[in-house]
């Protein structure tokens, strides 16, 4: 299963992440959306799972969005947070693979049988910080996560 992650749009979603997310099966946005179009378009691609960003506490329209999202992708028990630092610190055992943003920093990081993963900024570029977004092919026995910096220019 083809899973697209984004996070930090801040009411930009570029023509760049929706081609990169065609083809998608499910689509998980980590918050600081910044307008409920976003949140259309990309449901109109596939199936959406979104929590909210501390940009979309005070918006009327993300009221209803959670804070915490707890999800199976094929299998892999899922938790979705805007901000890192509210991962419990005693973290149900059963969740594999935890996705936030937040930082606008794409990393992604095996800790253990745990795979954490920030899939960085793909609105506004931040500082010198690159606009990203990542992929996951997600099989009931593995996950391989991608990276995509989507202003790279392809090679001449």
């Amino acid at each position: 299963m083809k899973v697209g992650v984004i996070s930090d749009t801040h009411g930009l979603l570029r023509p760049e992440a929706l081609a990169a997310l065609a083809g998608c099966e499910q689509i998980i946005h980590a918050g600081d959306i910044g307008s409920p179009e976003i949140l259309e378009r990309l449901a109109s691609i596939a199936t959406l799972h979104v929590v909210r960003g501390n940009n979309d506490q005070n918006q009327a329209w993300a009221a209803n969005l959670p804070d915490f999202l707890r999800l199976d992708l094929n299998g892999w028990q899922t938790l979705l947070v805007h901000d890192i630092a509210d991962v419990p610190v005693d973290l149900d055992p059963g969740i594999k693979l935890v996705i936030t943003g937040h930082s606008h920093m794409p990393r992604m990081e095996w800790r253990g049988e745990r795979l954490f993963v920030n899939p960085g900024s793909a609105g506004r570029r931040r500082f010198k910080l690159p606009v990203t977004l990542a992929l996951l092919e997600v099989t009931a026995t593995s996950i391989e996560p991608r990276l995509l910096d989507l202003l790279e220019q392809p090679p001449d």
